[in-house]
């Protein structure tokens, strides 16, 4: 098959949409805005080439001569029409997003429509939510490549089109919001797209921190409001949604993220919730003007009102205001005993800050029960309600921050630290069964392993200092600002043993009859070997009298973090997807035999091959029992933005995970690939996929070679958009590679190698099976293997060979090269017909028109980009090292990424 048929011809037109009319407005605005401040000239040149990009996309024409024209522009030019491409791809993201947006105010999403569809028992829902827990996790993987300063103009840009889009406004309303439209894209187009310095731990924070301020500090109470309401159930939700971070804790591979910025993720979050409710109090107390001579209030309101002396006289008969009052001044200081200084806005008078935030909610409740008993229960709703649900979900530190570190790490640091104290001379030369002896003599002692007369590596000194760190850090802001401590690589109970270790030196673990730890050890199990041992691993650990008592303080919850990229990178997609349902349903038996309960954090990113894809279908799709506690995913790079950078979306998305977790566990539906013939074609399939792939990856000579050269691997890790090292360590091995790069360096090549890559040499292995026929049923009748076809599909269409075979030409060996992607190639033309074959469908993303419209729309902008790049990267490459072609390929790394949204 051509080239051409099996990049242009397998994503069919579709009529247009709704989403045209935004995206030529927005389109029409950015044009005038380049006509203004380049000249007509560069104005016509820009939309000429635009028109013949999408004019070879209507006709399928695979190269109508674009790549030449591009390659014969001024490097002036390059630069101008790559910032052009680039802002019109985010302009486009925008218009996709309002589409979603005003469905959303007119429609329920589909998640909660689901739940209306599949109405549950209130009482056994109650009860599922008393002890779940749902949580967005936000990280700060290095997949954003957009500024703040971007991002806050798209934000901007997003809110005068949902203005614009009411049908009540006049036309000169409408003339006024175009004109603010307008400055928008002007500043977006004259703000520098590149960060000129990489950027620090604490950026990463900051901008954390931008969007829990502005979604979930208010959504979350919101969405309590909105699930109380479809669910029937009257009393106050359990504070089951709750805000998870690992910003500022998550310490694998980043030698920046220490004591210190844990200390300031978890203060700067305390101060912006703390903030945020003084604000509430002080609007509250505008609000609540009730007097006494008008309404009956109950003893404890009277109690918490007079204990306030400094109320003006004005408020002598009102008793709920000078309760505010009181509580303000208590609040204002707690800020002050927590951060070392007062609001901007002073309290009336001196009161002891609380203790904790149940104390602060216990005065709350007072108020809300004084006005439930005396007829004004409606008043107790509102900002009253939003207040006392921000509490039960934030506290005063507002994310629950994990820690997280790789198990060789942790090794190294207990080594040395059994060294110096005497224990053993060689911890690490032990094999298992002896390092678990020293270990848990060591946690049954309660002698510390460090002092104050021995000298330790500074690798060792940072560990202790963050355990020491999250120790004070607790004690100050509450047992649940700091909660759970990940490992990473997790391979062994040893593993697990030595964080109790370090745990234990700082007060966080202790020893005795009934053992207790502070936070909960979390396994992260992420590659195809970890994933097929876990359940071996943990029938170790619930075998061990600690892991039993340690548990038994813990509610027998214990948490698994589950790895999707680095799964996918070592094993391919299919082989990691289906080894990672496999692995949690082996823990799920585990668990049910020993009277644990499993809850699963998934660390998923934005792109397929990391994971990405619909967290709905994907939750619908883990095998019964999954979460049966409720469920963990990380929220990564751009992932961030586009689904939590606007307050409704992020509310629908929060509704969503809610909906995905309750119909999971409640009605949970059979699925093909659980019985044995299901199972067993799906691990021939994993075999298969999983042979072709590390075939292709490792076991072909000089495919690292191919890979860096022929992606803009090198271009990628100049980008200042994270702290963290593209690299564990300094070894150029595939092995030792990031997910994270691995998979943008493919995407931005479009290639998409990871999402994709050993489907269709597995499918055809399986012709002494049933081959597709057997596939196919199975298709109609699981939601998982739905699912991952699925998510396939959609990096198959973003896909390009004609574009990628240019990234193949950079590479120097051309013998290479073209066998290399000549292997490529043809497993890439097998793949898609395979799943068109399985899915029977005409053409790829036939099933989701709005998506394939989508991606149709915006892949002309995206090809000009990828062939600029190439260009500039080859000049590159050769020596020509000047600041506009360096900042024309990362200008373009950035358009890339942008058009394609879920690229890393």
């Amino acid at each position: 098959m051509s080239v051409k048929s099996a990049t242009l011809d397998a994503v069919a037109p579709r009529p247009p949409s709704a989403s045209r009319a935004a995206i030529r407005l927005l389109g029409r605005l950015l044009g005038e805005v380049i006509r203004e401040q380049h000249g007509q000239r560069a104005y016509e040149q820009i939309e000429d080439i635009r028109r013949q990009s999408v004019g070879d996309y209507r006709d399928g024409m695979a190269d109508s001569g674009l790549g030449a024209r591009l390659a014969r522009l001024s490097l002036p030019d390059m630069i101008l029409l790559i910032r052009a491409f680039s802002i019109f791809s985010q302009l486009a993201n925008i218009a996709d997003d309002h589409l979603a947006r005003r469905e959303l105010q007119l429609h329920e999403t589909e998640a909660l429509q689901a739940l209306e569809d599949h109405p549950l028992d209130p009482a056994k829902v109650k009860a599922f939510l008393d002890n779940a827990q749902i949580s967005p996790v936000i990280t700060a993987h290095p997949t954003e490549v957009r500024r703040k300063s971007i991002l806050d103009r798209e934000l901007a840009v997003a809110e005068h089109l949902q203005a614009y889009e009411r049908r009540s406004l006049r036309t000169a309303d409408r003339a006024d919001l175009e004109a603010r439209m307008k400055r928008e894209i002007r500043t977006l187009w004259q703000t520098r797209m590149l960060r000129p310095a990489r950027i620090q731990v604490t950026d990463e924070i900051d901008n954390a921190t931008s969007v829990f301020a502005r979604t979930f500090l208010t959504e979350i109470p919101a969405f309590n409001r909105v699930m109380s309401r479809v669910l029937g159930i009257t009393a106050p939700l359990p504070p089951f949604m709750t805000l998870g971070s690992w910003v500022g804790g998550d310490r694998d591979g980043n030698p920046f993220v220490g004591a210190e910025s844990l200390t300031y993720a978890v203060t700067h979050q305390s101060e912006i919730v703390l903030d945020h409710y003084l604000e509430q109090v002080h609007e509250l107390g505008a609000e609540l003007s009730l007097s006494e001579e008008l309404v009956k209030v109950s003893n404890a309101l009277t109690e918490l009102a007079d204990g306030d002396g400094h109320s003006s006289a004005h408020k002598a008969d009102e008793p709920y205001r000078r309760a505010l009052t009181r509580v303000y001044a208590r609040l204002a200081a707690t800020r002050r005993d927590l951060l070392d200084r007062l609001p901007a806005r002073l309290p009336r008078g001196d009161e002891p800050g609380y203790g904790q935030a149940s104390a602060f909610a216990a005065d709350l409740d007072v108020i809300a029960d004084s006005l439930t008993q005396n007829g004004d229960a409606d008043l107790a709703q509102g900002r009253l309600l939003d207040l006392r649900e921000a509490v039960g979900a934030f506290g005063f530190h507002m994310a629950v921050m994990d820690l997280r570190q790789n198990s060789d790490v942790h090794e190294r640091a207990v080594a040395e630290l059994l060294a110096q104290a005497g224990v053993v001379e060689d911890y690490v030369a032990l094999d298992e069964a002896g390092r678990r002896k020293v270990l848990l003599t060591e946690l049954a002692s309660p002698r510390p392993l460090r002092s104050p007369y021995r000298s330790y590596s500074d690798e060792t000194l940072r560990e202790l200092s963050i355990v020491d760190a999250a120790a004070r850090l607790r004690g100050l802001f509450g047992d649940a600002t700091i909660a759970n401590y990940v490992i990473s690589k997790a391979a062994s109970v040893s593993d697990m043993l030595e964080v109790a270790i370090l745990l234990k030196e700082a007060g966080l673990f202790t020893p005795g009859d009934e053992p207790r730890c502070g936070m909960r050890i979390s396994p992260l199990f992420e590659t195809i070997d970890d994933l097929r041992a876990s359940a071996e691993i943990m029938t170790d650990w619930f075998d061990l009298p600690l892991a039993k008592s340690v548990l038994a303080t813990q509610g027998n919850l214990q948490e698994a973090m589950i790895g999707y990229s680095d799964s996918n990178k070592d094993g391919g997609y299919v082989t990691s997807t289906i080894e990672i349902r496999a692995a949690i349903a082996r823990l799920v038996a585990l668990g049910q035999a020993r009277g644990v309960t499993m809850r699963f954090f998934h660390g998923r990113g934005g792109a397929v091959g990391r994971g990405g894809g619909s967290s709905f279908e994907a939750i619908q799709a883990l095998p019964g029992g999954a979460v049966a506690a409720g469920v963990r995913i990380t929220e990564q790079g751009e992932v961030v933005s586009s689904k939590y950078g606007y307050p409704d979306v992020g509310r629908a998305n929060l509704e969503t995970l809610a909906a995905a977790t309750l119909l999971a566990d409640f009605n949970h539906a059979p699925d093909a690939a659980d019985t044995e013939d299901g199972g067993a074609l799906l691990a021939a399939l994993s075999a298969g996929a999983y042979s072709a792939y590390r075939d292709l990856v490792y076991g072909t000579p000089g495919f690292e070679t191919y890979f860096r050269q022929s992606t803009p691997l090198p271009e990628i890790s100049e980008l200042k958009i994270g702290s963290r090292p593209p690299s564990r360590t300094a070894s150029t091995k595939i092995e030792d590679l990031r997910a994270i790069p691995w998979v943008f360096s493919w995407s931005q090549a479009r290639v998409m190698l990871p999402g994709w890559y050993g489907v269709g040499s597995a499918v055809a292995s399986l012709a002494d099976k049933g081959g597709v026929a057997a596939l196919k049923d199975l298709y109609q009748g699981s939601a998982f293997f739905r699912t991952t076809l699925s998510n396939m599909e959609m990096v198959l269409a973003k896909s390009n060979l004609r574009i990628a075979r240019q990234y193949a030409d950079l590479v120097e060996d051309r013998a290479l090269a073209d066998a290399v992607f000549a292997r490529i190639s043809a497993e890439w033309t097998a793949t898609r017909d395979a799943v068109l074959a399985i899915t029977g469908q005409p053409y790829l993303l036939a099933h989701d028109p709005r998506l394939e419209e989508s991606v149709r729309l915006r892949l002309p902008y995206i090809d000009g980009l990828n062939l600029l790049q190439v260009d500039l990267i080859r000049r590159r490459r050769r020596g020509e090292e000047s600041d506009d072609v360096r900042n024309g390929v990362h200008m373009s790394i950035n358009g890339v990424s942008a058009g394609l949204r879920n690229s890393g």
